[in-house]
């Protein structure tokens, strides 16, 4: 079972053209900001996806490693980075995905003179297909 809330370590490594960050207990997390700002924002924002997917993988979420047993060079600081997993989960979840369909031209060219949304069309046709009222988790 995943948790709901990770903290996670990050390594703010700062030089001349910007703050790179990458998360040592997490492989392949990385990101990188031109002010510390925008790279804590980036930050968030990689952890985030990042245990999303692995989520999403069935792969295993490691423990944080202790801030104590990190060591840092002279240009670099730790930070500490939170994820909440349920606006995450909710929010890729819930995010549109474009669909390629295709149908006759005549249908196309009667549903669009008459105004016709095809996505809430195609939406309402998949839930009553799959016997559906709300979203189900």
């Amino acid at each position: 079972m995943y948790k709901d809330l990770y903290v996670f370590p990050a390594i703010f490594d700062y030089a001349e053209d910007g703050i790179s960050v990458e998360f040592p207990d997490l492989p392949g997390c990385l990101t990188c900001g031109d002010n510390t700002e925008e790279a804590l924002k980036n930050a968030k924002e990689a952890l985030e996806l990042h245990l999303y997917g692995m989520e999403k993988d069935n792969e295993p979420i490691p423990e944080p490693t202790p801030i104590d047993k990190i060591k840092i060079e002279p240009n670099q600081v730790l930070v500490l980075v939170e994820a909440w997993m349920p606006l995450v989960r909710s929010e890729m979840d819930n995010k549109a995905v474009k669909k390629t369909l295709t149908l006759p031209k005549w249908l196309n060219d009667l549903a669009e003179k008459k105004k016709i949304n095809f996505s809430r069309v195609l939406q309402q046709a998949l839930k009553e297909q799959l016997g559906i009222k709300e979203r189900e988790i």
